[in-house]
């Protein structure tokens, strides 16, 4: 596969959370000849956020492959529609159906350990620094202490919006099952990802493999880039 014909790479990132925790991965991509994005949202509103990675799609080449980590996961589900798109990757995240809000599919599935520390403050919802052993428990404490700077901090009624789009009902998907997601439910990443006919790969990680086994997070993009030049 020639640098001029890979499949570009648009990055959507979740809650706590900013374009930065895809740092392992640009690089190494870029490198392979793939133009990259991140694309950098407000969490104000699930639409605004949808546009931005639409946006984003516009300063790449297609076709693209959209790569979602967690909440990121809602984002590239609607912004897949995208004819632009070609295939999906989720990253322990989540993936709600038509009828489905991001808090409507997670409350399907045990409450996990990150949502007793939280705050609502200033109208927004802050992950406590406590709270990063759940988010980010596979880091050492000054990746940890990282991941709490940069968050990105949505407003409370983020989680119950919707916009129209299911893009892994009609694209190719792949999936990155974190095993010891204490954000994320891990049950709630199986379902998804058998529900989507996704290929799997599993990781033994926290909430952010693509910081803790970046390695693993490429293999699977690249697999995805490879099977979307094929098609």
């Amino acid at each position: 596969m020639s640098k001029q014909n890979k499949p570009s790479i648009v990055f959507a990132h979740g809650l706590w959370a900013d374009g930065s925790c895809f740092g392992k991965l640009i690089p190494s991509l870029q490198a392979e000849g793939h133009e990259v994005i991140a694309a950098q949202y407000g969490l104000d509103a699930l639409a605004t956020d949808v546009a931005a990675v639409t946006a984003a799609l516009g300063r790449v080449s297609g076709p693209a492959i959209l790569v979602g980590h967690s909440y990121g996961g809602t984002v590239i589900t609607a912004a897949g529609a995208d004819p632009r798109v070609a295939g999906l990757v989720y990253i322990a995240a989540l993936a709600p159906d038509a009828d489905e809000t991001s808090q409507s599919l997670q409350a399907k599935f045990p409450v996990t350990d990150v949502f007793s520390h939280i705050e609502v403050a200033d109208g927004r919802i802050w992950l406590k620094p406590s709270g990063t052993v759940c988010f980010a428990g596979d880091l050492s404490e000054q990746e940890q202490a990282l991941v709490w700077a940069t968050q990105g901090v949505p407003v409370p009624d983020l989680f119950e919006q919707k916009v129209a789009g299911t893009a892994w009902r009609a694209k190719p998907s792949w999936y990155v099952v974190a095993r010891q997601d204490r954000t994320v439910h891990p049950e709630l990443q199986h379902f998804v990802a058998k529900r989507m006919g996704a290929t799997v790969a599993e990781a033994d990680s926290s909430h952010v493999p693509m910081l803790s086994q970046p390695g693993l997070v490429l293999d699977v993009i690249r697999k995805a880039a490879a099977a979307v030049q094929r098609r």
